[in-house]
């Protein structure tokens, strides 16, 4: 056997390997389902596992931007002579710092118990303006909270506070500086309100006492015993389930908080989040396929459906408190886990709420691009790769007998602020994440590249077969060659030779000639012929 032959053989039963391992690894799947459960065992929030140092101390960067409505014309408003007239201002922006603390491992890890204390910092760079020296016109929430709490008492109860509270200069709306509204300041309703009634705060603010709080105690699932349940919410304050909502299913602690989950997200499956500014658990569906610092992510928005209606949705009649007391569609009211004023959400301009909402203030102007919540997680770890959560703080402004004030309102959504709160992976866990998202896609393709492989080498045993037959037809063909080259210079050597110039006829050359004269031809004597 010939060294080429050799090779042939050597290639072909390469490749016939090659091709029956990655075919048969590749059915089975087996490397998938390796670096699946691989993966599925390292990221939990199990102790000294490689994701815990993260979870508790998040290192990108979380931006809050509040932006405000500032009311132009409010004395037209309340006369009735013309609808709400905003304008936006801000961002103002602010870092947040949000460490996990008091983390304690419960039911031999399978739980894990932590607070997380936000505490905010201003970024002048990132603002449009210094909130304490820019001022706003809005809604008077004290005054709106104070009305709302008589709105049960008597008619003349309610003038003779009006008429107090006239008194005391205060107004439906007032004005005051951006800081003052969000971080605090000392009401004077409210300090009067104090001195009768110690345990309300005289002071008010949207943000007031939350900037180094916490808002609340959470109890989070590990994922040691089901890596679908990673990041899930077990108990919120104590308790599994609220109780402020008028149904079972609407009082549910859904999902997680929102910056872990589970692994090997499906297109079309729904992620659960608490929200506990909201109250409740929102879910998120899957909108499109999009990639944030090279890191393939599938983005997740809340449908239209979160905040829809009953009549559209059925699932939200519990969000109607007292039942059946319901609002329009992309609104949500929320005074009943927030005492005090009548506080409505809904995403920023009212966007994808009802139109009457969106037309009845002049300055709204909703779009998916600045309005919409996302989320861009990467499907295989679960991680948040890019987040943006914006929410809007509305009150509610309507006509209250014996508050001569409000005697020419019609009930309205009124918009206070809007907070856009975003985060995006840093550039070194986003470097991290591409090399282990490569690694995983190395491995779980192994069967594919040694199927590769065969297909390459069963290219080249083709040629190497092709080539060979090619070659046995060229020696052929020059055996042939020099055959017909051999017999060709056989025949002119034996050809006939020139005889005697003697004259044939002559006796004396016949008698001299020998017995035999002529030529070989093909090798054999032959008699010469006589004339």
């Amino acid at each position: 056997m010939t060294r080429r032959s050799c090779a042939i053989y050597a290639t072909g039963i390469v490749c016939a390997h090659l091709l029956i391992l990655g075919i048969a690894l590749l059915v089975a799947q087996v490397f998938q389902t390796m670096i699946q459960e691989r993966i599925k065992k390292e990221i939990t929030l199990a102790e000294n596992s490689r994701v815990l140092d993260g979870w508790i101390n998040p290192p990108p960067p979380v931006y809050m931007q509040y932006f405000f409505f500032n009311v132009t014309n409010p004395d037209e408003f309340l006369a009735g002579k013309e609808k709400p007239k905003v304008t936006q201002i801000g961002p103002y922006t602010y870092r947040e710092y949000r460490p996990r603390e008091n983390v304690t491992f419960l039911e031999n890890g399978t739980k894990i118990f932590a607070t997380n204390p936000k505490s905010f910092v201003f970024l002048r760079d990132m603002s449009v303006g210094d909130p304490e020296v820019d001022r706003l016109t809005t809604v008077n929430i004290p005054f709106i909270a104070v009305m709302n709490e008589l709105n049960s008492y008597s008619f003349f109860l309610r003038s003779f506070v009006s008429l107090w509270m006239r008194s005391l200069g205060v107004e439906v709306f007032m004005n005051r500086t951006v800081h003052e509204v969000l971080w605090g300041f000392k009401d004077p309703l409210l300090s009067k309100i104090h001195t009768m009634s110690p345990e309300v705060d005289e002071h008010f603010g949207l943000m007031y006492n939350k900037n180094g709080t916490h808002e609340g105690e959470f109890v989070f699932h590990t994922g040691e015993k089901n890596y679908m349940d990673y990041g899930k919410i077990d108990t919120w304050n104590g308790i599994s389930q609220m109780n402020w909502w008028s149904s079972n299913q609407s009082n549910m602690i859904n999902g997680t908080d929102g910056s872990v989950f589970h692994t090997f997200l499906s297109r079309k499956e729904l992620l659960y989040i608490f929200a506990a500014d909201l109250c409740r658990s929102i879910h998120l569906g899957y909108v499109a396929d999009t990639e944030v610092k090279g890191i393939p992510a599938f983005r997740f928005a809340p449908p239209s459906d979160v905040l829809a209606p009953p009549d559209e949705n059925p699932s939200n009649a519990g969000f109607c408190v007292p039942a059946g007391d319901c609002l329009g569609k992309g609104v949500l009211k929320v005074s009943v886990c927030r005492q005090g004023a009548p506080i409505v959400v809904s995403f920023p301009h009212f966007y994808q709420a009802d139109e009457r909402y969106i037309s009845a203030i002049d300055g709204m102007n909703p779009n998916a691009e600045e309005h919409e919540t996302y989320l861009d997680i990467n499907p295989t770890t679960g991680v948040p790769i890019r987040a943006c959560k914006r929410a809007q703080l509305n009150v509610i402004l309507k006509r209250v007998p014996g508050f001569p004030k409000t005697k020419f309102l019609n009930e309205t959504i009124f918009p206070i602020m809007f907070v856009n709160e975003t985060a995006t992976i840093d550039d070194g866990s986003a470097a991290q994440m591409r090399t282990l998202l490569l690694i995983v896609t190395v491995v779980s393709n192994f069967p594919v590249i040694i199927v590769g492989l065969g297909v390459i080498l069963l290219v080249v045993l083709i040629f190497l077969v092709c080539r060979n037959r090619q070659r046995k037809n060229e020696v052929k063909r020059i055996d042939f060659t020099e055959a017909f080259h051999s017999f060709a210079t056989a025949k002119d050597e034996t050809a006939y030779t020139q005889v005697s110039n003697q004259a044939e006829d002559s006796p004396e050359n016949r008698n001299n000639q020998p017995l035999r004269n002529g030529s070989y031809i093909a090798m054999s004597p032959v008699e010469v012929q006589k004339c």
